[in-house]
């Protein structure tokens, strides 16, 4: 995409547009089953503490980071089945600055609606019981800060907040995107751009700032500012 920046006519191979869209969904599938992943940490930390560390050992993590990988592989190869024996028979044009399955379907000529009521059971209804699975945890989490004492309450709000947010920033475009039949809008492109580039670069600064020691250097800097 960032090539692409710097030519007037961008075209794409047909093979590499199945290796974005495999790549894409990989990641994002990954990504999706690694927020579950956290989602069930922070619950451990929250309502079992003194289990927490038996709990999450160093091998259960492992596991669960390559389940996450093996799940975001597995919807990456369903995705490449699904269009790759389509036939593409018109101007293969598309408002779209990346391979995604929407805008492919639009361009095949032939009857997508099976394909398209696949997508949506395939990634809107796994975005809807995902999202709501998540909610769930960070209601469970909440409910549980009353058992806490005010530290523990503090920091137990700034870790469930930082991940909701994530959570949000991230579930709310691809629920938008794909829980719907398949066409293209005008706001599609800004939906993918915000969650494919501007989402995982918040994630990095959305979870710094929770953190203790940066609050308290931002603070200071801050008040030299002032000075």
């Amino acid at each position: 995409m960032i090539i692409d920046l710097f030519y007037v006519k961008k075209t794409i191979s047909f093979q590499a547009c199945m290796i974005h869209l495999f790549t894409e969904h990989l990641f994002g599938g990954a990504e999706i089953l690694l927020l579950v992943v956290m989602a069930y940490d922070r619950y451990m930390a929250i309502c079992k503490p003194l289990h927490h560390m038996t709990i999450m050992n160093q091998w259960i993590c492992i596991l669960l980071l390559l389940l996450a990988w093996i799940g975001g592989f597995l919807n990456a190869i369903v995705h490449i089945l699904f269009v790759y024996n389509l036939p593409f028979c018109g101007p293969n044009v598309t408002d779209h600055f990346g391979c995604d399955m929407y805008p492919l379907l639009k361009l095949a000529c032939t009857d997508i609606r099976i394909i398209g009521f696949t997508v949506l059971a395939n990634d809107g209804v796994t975005c809807v019981v995902l999202f709501t699975l998540l909610l769930i945890f960070c209601g469970v989490n909440l409910v549980s800060l009353k058992n806490l004492s005010q530290e523990g309450r503090g920091k137990a709000l700034s870790t469930c907040g930082s991940h909701i947010t994530v959570v949000v920033l991230y579930f709310v475009p691809c629920i938008f995107l794909y829980v719907r039949p398949p066409s293209t809008l005008p706001i599609n492109n800004s939906l993918t751009m915000f969650y494919t580039i501007v989402t995982p670069v918040l994630n990095p600064l959305i979870y710094t700032l929770r953190n203790e020691e940066m609050q308290n250097a931002m603070k200071k800097l801050w008040i030299r500012r002032r000075k």
